[in-house]
C-alpha cells in the first residue's frame, strides 16, 4: 500500500500544475476581454501632410542644345609688304581698337620707291605739257597748210599718249604710297589681340601667298554660339511655323538663352540670327547660330555652352514641385485631397522643369490640393490632416 501511494504522487503534482496553468490562462483571457470591453484596440493616428495648389501660368516649352562660343569677327593679321619689323606697338592679350598701330615695318625702301614714282610723274607731266603745246600748234599750222595732215595727226596722238603716261605715273605713285602706308600695320577691327608671333628685327613676307602670320584679333562683343539642331527638332519647328504656333528662325529672329558650364539657370539672353540652308547628311543636323551680348568680355571663343530656344508656342499650364510627383511603373502620379480631406490617386502627364518646378500638361486643375510633403504616409482613400503652403521651388522653401 505504501508503494502505491508513492507511485501516485508525481501524477497528482502534474495534474495540479496543469490546473494552475489553465487558471492563469483563464485569468489572462478575462483581463483581455475586460480591456477590449473598456476601450477596444488602439487606432492608427491620422497622417499629417502638407499640400499646395498648382501655379497656373502662361508657359513655353524650351529645347536645349549644346554649342561652342565663336567670335563674331576674327582676323589673322598678315603684312601686305615684305620687310623687317622695327616696332611692335601693342600689349599682348589686351583690347585694341580699329585703327590702332600694331607693327611697323622699315619704311625706308618704300619711301625711296615713292620718291622715284614722284619723279617719274613729274617727268610724265612735263612730256605731256610739251606734247599738248605741239598738238595745239599743229592744229593752227594745219589750218594754214604749213604742215601735212599726217604730221598734225602724229602730234595729236602723241599728246594723247603722254596724257596716258601721266595717268600711269599717277597710278604708280598711288601704289607706292599704299605700300609705304602698309609698312604701318593697324588693327582692322576692335577686339582682344593675341601675342606677337614676330618680334622686332625679324623679316616678314608680305603679299598674297606664303605670308607671315603676325597675330590675331577676335571681336568679343557681341559673341556667337554655334549649335547643331537635330533633324527631328528642325521638322518640329517647321511644322509649328506652318501651323502658326511659332515663327521659324529661318524667317525671323527668335529668343535664345545660354549658360556656360559654371553658370546656374540661363543668365545670358540673345537671339538666333542664322540657320544654315541644308542638313548635313553625315550628322543629320543643321547648323544654327545665336548671338549674345558680352559687354563684360568674360565669355571667350571656344567655351562650351548650353543653349535653349522655344520648343513650343505659349500655352496655359500648371507648375508643381518635382518632389510631389510619384512613379508608378513608369507612369507619373500625385496625391490630391478631395472635399473630405481624403487622399486621391491622380495620374498626370508631365512636361519639363521650369524655374525649379515641374510642368504638368494633363491630369490636374488649378484648384486641386496637391500633397507636397508626407507622401510616404498617404494611402488612397485615407483621410489626412492637411496643412496648406505655397507651391514654391525647393530653393525658395529653405
Amino acid at each position: 500500500m505504501q508503494r502505491a501511494s508513492l507511485y501516485l504522487i508525481p501524477h497528482i503534482l502534474t495534474w495540479r500544475n496543469a490546473m494552475a496553468g489553465l487558471l492563469v490562462m483563464s485569468v489572462l483571457s478575462s483581463c483581455k476581454r475586460g480591456a477590449q470591453g473598456l476601450g477596444g484596440p488602439q487606432q492608427a493616428p491620422t497622417p499629417e501632410v502638407t499640400v499646395a495648389k498648382p501655379i497656373a501660368k502662361r508657359l513655353t516649352d524650351w529645347d536645349e542644345f549644346t554649342g561652342r562660343l565663336t567670335a563674331r569677327h576674327r582676323v589673322a593679321i598678315h603684312s601686305r609688304v615684305s620687310g623687317y619689323i622695327t616696332q611692335v606697338s601693342f600689349k599682348e592679350g589686351t583690347e585694341v581698337k580699329a585703327g590702332d598701330l600694331l607693327f611697323t615695318i622699315d619704311p625706308r625702301p618704300y619711301e625711296a620707291i615713292v620718291e622715284r614714282a614722284e619723279a617719274m610723274l613729274a617727268q610724265a607731266k612735263t612730256a605731256a605739257e610739251l606734247a599738248g603745246v605741239e598738238a595745239k600748234n599743229a592744229t593752227a599750222l594745219r589750218q594754214g597748210q604749213a604742215i601735212s595732215v599726217e604730221e598734225s595727226e602724229r602730234r595729236l596722238k602723241s599728246a594723247t599718249g603722254e596724257l596716258a603716261g601721266v595717268r600711269g605715273a599717277e597710278a604708280a605713285l598711288r601704289a607706292a604710297k599704299l605700300d609705304l602706308e602698309f609698312t604701318q600695320i593697324r588693327a582692322p577691327i576692335s577686339g582682344r589681340i593675341s601675342d606677337a608671333r614676330v618680334t622686332e628685327g625679324n623679316l616678314v613676307s608680305g603679299g598674297t601667298q606664303n605670308t607671315t602670320l603676325l597675330t590675331t584679333i577676335v571681336e568679343l562683343d557681341p559673341i556667337y554660339c554655334e549649335i547643331e539642331a537635330d533633324e527631328r527638332s528642325v521638322l518640329k519647328y517647321r511644322e509649328m511655323h506652318k501651323s502658326g504656333e511659332r515663327v521659324s528662325a529661318m524667317f525671323a529672329r527668335i529668343p535664345a538663352e545660354m549658360a556656360l558650364i559654371n553658370q546656374e539657370g540661363w543668365p545670358n539672353h540673345g537671339e538666333v540670327d542664322f540657320v544654315d540652308n541644308q542638313i548635313n547628311p553625315t550628322t543629320g543636323t543643321i547648323r544654327a547660330r545665336a548671338v549674345f551680348p558680352n559687354a563684360d568680355r568674360l565669355m571667350a571663343p571656344g567655351f562650351f555652352a548650353k543653349v535653349r530656344i522655344p520648343g513650343s508656342g505659349e500655352y496655359d499650364g500648371l507648375l508643381i514641385r518635382d518632389s510631389a510627383v510619384g512613379d508608378d511603373q513608369g507612369s507619373s502620379f500625385v496625391w490630391v485631397l478631395d472635399a473630405e480631406d481624403k487622399a486621391v490617386y491622380r495620374p498626370i502627364t508631365l512636361g519639363p522643369l521650369l524655374d525649379g518646378l515641374r510642368v504638368v500638361r494633363h491630369g490636374l486643375k488649378a484648384e486641386d490640393r496637391v500633397v507636397v510633403l508626407g507622401l510616404m504616409s498617404v494611402r488612397n482613400g485615407v483621410k489626412v490632416k492637411a496643412t496648406m503652403t505655397e507651391m514654391l521651388p525647393p530653393a525658395a522653401t529653405k
